[in-house]
């Protein structure tokens, strides 16, 4: 049986056995149900043990029945401690304070962050939470349920609609949500909808104003698709044109694509710093002679000590820096142009806005030149090709209510 923490707190002592029969003297503690463990030999036979602190008192009897004389090495445990802090008073008395500051000082609270919004800044809140009760070096009892909390933070910011906290050992973390408002709708003239490109028109939907191009008409860049004005004759009025307008448009695309490409890769090399953690600081306490490395990639991770359910501002980390070499791989034309290509199409369909799809793409021109593949491609795009236009000048004809006789 190995020495456990229930074993340290009992205490516990390595005993050697210096006369008598080991043999005779282990099968009489066995009957009597004395706990011993980590039995060894020395080179003269001698048997070594652990025992409890208890059951160190009980082997009198037996060793006086089996003629037996012991000795005690080593003494483990915490009565052990207690005897030694009773011996220096001012240490134990300086142990037990720093355990008593470390207990006061994780139930204040250190920090309070706070998650402003577009129209809720940070200040605010954190005027609001001081309103309650919550800053800086408060103590953590006195701050209530956190949804208690969040409702009376709330309360005090209008455009609130949900407040959050969130409690770590020192650090409260609070996050709002605000109400959402209706956008303030923009007044709009009169306009039409234009071509914004050159372009096959393949769908037209006008929700509001007068279709003036149907599927399969080529337009030119400004000509109105949707017209702003309805009606006929003098009972015209200008509007404000909606739809969908989609059309196929051409782009032509030089590119230009290495045969070679570099890759970052790791060689198995690493180098492991450790920390200590003390508030927002951390201490390196391990890691200063490893090797120098001229690129490299460096992961973290950092613990704070908790006590219950409070997290200390003390703790420890560890980051580990791997090193990093450049490799060239070379690629074959058909796998330069393939990646060149790919490349031309997420441009082209983010410059083309959203719903652009290419329909279509031809290769004009192909050839190998310093290391590289150029090659020169035609992509049919069906994308939206209207753009608003305002109606500059628009007369709208009085309509008299009464006629003359």
């Amino acid at each position: 049986m190995s020495g456990s923490w229930f074993q340290y707190v009992r205490g516990f002592v390595r005993v050697k056995l210096e006369k008598g029969d080991s043999e005779r003297f282990l099968n009489e503690a066995l009957k009597r149900k004395l706990e011993l463990w980590s039995l060894s030999f020395d080179r003269e036979g001698r048997l070594h043990f652990n025992v409890a602190l208890p059951d160190y008192f009980r082997l009198r009897p037996l060793l006086r029945a089996v003629r037996a004389r012991t000795r005690v090495g080593e003494r483990h445990g915490l009565p052990f401690q207690m005897a030694r802090f009773s011996r220096r008073k001012t240490f134990a008395a300086g142990f037990f304070g720093f355990i008593v500051a470390l207990y006061i000082l994780s139930t204040l609270v250190w920090h309070v962050d706070a998650e402003g919004t577009a129209t809720i800044t940070e200040d605010q809140i954190l005027a609001a939470a001081r309103a309650e009760g919550v800053y800086p070096f408060q103590w953590s009892f006195r701050l209530g349920e956190t949804s208690e909390l969040a409702d009376r933070i709330a309360q005090r910011l209008p455009n609130a609609s949900w407040v959050g906290i969130e409690k770590q050992g020192t650090k409260i973390g609070i996050t709002v949500v605000e109400s959402s408002r209706p956008e303030d709708s923009k007044l709009q003239g009169p306009r039409d909808l234009v071509a914004g490109v050159d372009a096959v028109v393949t769908k037209i939907i006008a929700e509001n104003g007068r279709p003036k191009v149907k599927r399969n008409d080529r337009v030119r860049k400004g000509d109105v698709l949707i017209s702003g004005i309805v009606g006929e004759a003098e009972r015209t009025q200008a509007v404000v044109s909606k739809g969908e307008v989609r059309g196929l448009v051409w782009y032509e695309y030089k590119i230009e694509s290495p045969l070679a490409k570099e890759i970052r890769a790791y060689t198995g090399e690493e180098i492991t710093k450790k920390y200590w953690l003390i508030g927002n600081r951390a201490l390196q306490v391990s890691g200063y002679n490893g090797p120098t490395f001229e690129l490299s990639d460096s992961r973290s991770s950092f613990k704070k000590l908790k006590l219950g359910p409070w997290t200390l501002p003390i703790g420890s980390g560890i980051e580990k820096e791997r090193e990093v070499v450049i490799q060239s791989e070379n690629l074959s034309e058909e796998e330069a142009k393939n990646a060149g290509l790919a490349q031309a199409r997420l441009e082209l369909l983010a410059k083309c806005g959203e719903g652009a799809v290419i329909k279509a793409e031809k290769l004009l021109h192909e050839q190998t030149e310093n290391g590289k593949v150029v090659i020169n491609v035609l992509f049919e795009v069906e994308q939206s090709i209207a753009l608003e236009r305002p109606i500059v000048q628009y007369n709208v004809p009085q309509i008299s209510d009464t006629q003359g006789e």
